[in-house]
């Protein structure tokens, strides 16, 4: 159960507005073992929560501040705690997604030790080769001549956006070609 606020944690929030550390290591202590245990129990993860509980803490020293005019600072930072920890635990699963769309783009390399870097270029060039013009212009100033987005968009007169959507299409697109044709190329090798 929550705290109800006292004037004396009234008097600590103005002493930490005001820019006092030592106010602040007070309040840290007051709350940072029943927030770990909090924390812990929404991630299941002692060092994640350590790292939510760090962060809440900075943005409790960033917002300083604000903190007198806070009523209930005990609600408030269980509530940015909450928050933070949602965030996180989004971040993570949209790590773990990308990092299996990542997994799932790469080429099976199995026997690819079989394959000479010609046929891999060949196989690339060819993959390059089946872009739409403006993709294929995008990546070969990229790869190719080593331009930055800023030049590209410069050169081809089109925003560094639309010039780095462009790659990423143009990259998806030439690792698809890849995935799908190096087994067809594994199996005229070997066969």
């Amino acid at each position: 159960m929550l705290d109800q606020p006292t004037d004396n944690e009234a008097g600590l929030l103005l002493q930490v507005a005001e820019g006092d550390e030592k106010a602040f290591s007070s309040l840290y202590y007051k709350y940072h073992h029943r927030l770990g245990i909090y924390l812990y129990q929404l991630t299941s993860s002692r060092p994640f929560a350590e790292e939510i509980l760090q962060d809440v803490f900075c943005k409790v020293w960033e917002k300083r501040d604000q903190l007198p005019a806070i009523e209930n600072f005990q609600t408030w930072l269980f509530t940015i705690s909450k928050n933070q920890a949602l965030n996180g635990l989004r971040s993570v699963v949209r790590e773990r997604l990308q990092k299996k769309v990542w997994e799932k783009d790469q080429v099976d390399l199995s026997g690819l030790d079989q394959v000479t870097a010609e046929d891999r270029l060949q196989l690339i060039d060819k993959a390059i080769s089946q872009l739409p013009p403006q993709q294929k212009k995008v990546f070969m100033l990229s790869r190719y001549k080593r331009l930055k987005y800023i030049e590209i968009a410069q050169e081809l007169n089109l925003s560094k956006e639309t010039i780095k959507t462009y790659l990423q299409i143009a990259t998806s697109s030439i690792r698809k070609y890849v995935n799908n044709h190096l087994p067809l190329l594994l199996w005229w090798l070997f066969y």
